[in-house]
This record gives C-alpha cells, sequence and structure tokens, in this order.
C-alpha cells in the first residue's frame, strides 16, 4: 500500500510539474514594450513575412513622402521596419500570408513603435491597406485611397501622432 501511494504522488507531482511548465507557453506576452501613446504610420514595400505561430511579422521598408523610392540610412542601404500582428493562423483569416504578401507587396498600416527606439511596432487595432500591384499611392497618401487596394482585417489607416488615450490591450 505504501509502495502505491508513493506511485501516485509521484505520478500527481509529475502531472503537476507538465502543466505547471506549460503555463508560461500559453500566456501571452505583455505590450509594455510597445509605445500605445503614439501612432507611426507608413506605406513601404514588403521585405519578408516571418510567419511565427504567436506573432506573424512583416518586414518592409518604408517609402519616401513622394512614394517614388525607399527610404534609405546613411550608408544608403535601405532601412527596414517590422510590423508585429497577431498569429499566422488568426491573421490569416483577413488574408495576410506569406503568399498574400510577397516581396514588393506595397501596404500602408499604423502601429505603435517600440519605446525603445528600435524600428519595429505592434499594429494594434488599426487596420492594414495593400496596395494593387505595382502601384504605390499618390504623394503623402496611404495604400487605403488607391483605386483597387484591399483591406486586411478591421479598422482604419490612422493619423500619425501622439494618442489621447494609450492602447494597452493588457488591461483588457
Amino acid at each position: 500500500m505504501k509502495k502505491l501511494g508513493k506511485v501516485l504522488a509521484a505520478g500527481l507531482i509529475g502531472a503537476l510539474s507538465s502543466v505547471a511548465a506549460t503555463l508560461p507557453a500559453d500566456a501571452h506576452h505583455s505590450f509594455a514594450m510597445f509605445d500605445g501613446s503614439q501612432v507611426r504610420v507608413f506605406t513601404g514595400v514588403v521585405v519578408r513575412i516571418n510567419p511565427d505561430a504567436n506573432h506573424l511579422q512583416i518586414f518592409f521598408a518604408p517609402l519616401d513622402e513622394e512614394r517614388k523610392s525607399v527610404i534609405r540610412d546613411d550608408a544608403g542601404e535601405p532601412v527596414i521596419w517590422a510590423v508585429e500582428m497577431g498569429g499566422s493562423a488568426a491573421v490569416a483569416q483577413d488574408g495576410i500570408s506569406v503568399n498574400g504578401f510577397p516581396p514588393g507587396t506595397i501596404f500602408s498600416v499604423g502601429l505603435h513603435p517600440l519605446r525603445n527606439g528600435q524600428p519595429a511596432g505592434d499594429r494594434g487595432a488599426w487596420g492594414l491597406f495593400k496596395c494593387p500591384e505595382k502601384t504605390p499611392p499618390a504623394a503623402g497618401m496611404h495604400c487605403d485611397t488607391v483605386e483597387g487596394s484591399t483591406s486586411h482585417g478591421q479598422g482604419v489607416i490612422p493619423e500619425e501622432g501622439e494618442l489621447e488615450e494609450e492602447y494597452n490591450p493588457d488591461a483588457a
């Protein structure tokens, strides 16, 4: 009987340890790294997509205000930004996927930038619009103004700048 009790106790401890080990994997990361009080708006060209299960990321080179070329750094290399979204399966329902946004695709999106100043941000609740192939918007405009553009997900292209109320999805 003592042996059975030890086996059951060991099994229970093992089962609880397994459950505890999976808790952090199931938990969602905080959005504290993003500045929810700021909005940046970009129209850019897809460089690549990271279709991670937890957060799909689109890496892109922003277009200049004239919408004629990508913005470059002092060395003449394209500046690359990343926009983080929901999981690949979730955003695929909005038509955002590796196949739907191949390199060279022109799109517009609003994002909450990283607080540390690195060139990346979270899409938040903003819309994402894809321009028709090889058709950038007019100077100073975004893909939502181009005839034949497509909307991916709910939301609009926001105004760039500071928000009256900080976006915080963790508070929900």
